[in-house]
């Protein structure tokens, strides 16, 4: 599956209040997260529709969240875009 092309504009590095868990987005579809000190904890695939993101980590574990204002909710946290 192809990503969005509305996806790019959420392409991006999205934190934490506490900077503990960290996705990155990136432009051909696929993300990292890092936790902590741990790089790559999770890699996977997601795509865009709309407001909504799924996600699908290389292992098999899936997950969704929602932009909403321009913070990202997902999993119960809460994301905000991190500036270069």
């Amino acid at each position: 599956m192809t990503p969005h092309p509305h996806s790019q504009s959420f392409v991006g590095v999205w934190v934490t209040a506490d900077g503990h868990i960290r996705h990155e987005l990136l432009p051909d579809g696929r993300y990292d997260e890092a936790r902590g000190s741990r790089r790559s904890a999770y890699r996977g695939r997601y795509v865009v529709t709309g407001t909504h993101i799924d996600y699908w980590d290389d292992t098999g574990f899936t997950a969704d969240g929602e932009f909403i204002d321009g913070v990202l909710h997902h999993a119960g946290m809460i994301f905000r875009r991190q500036q270069p």
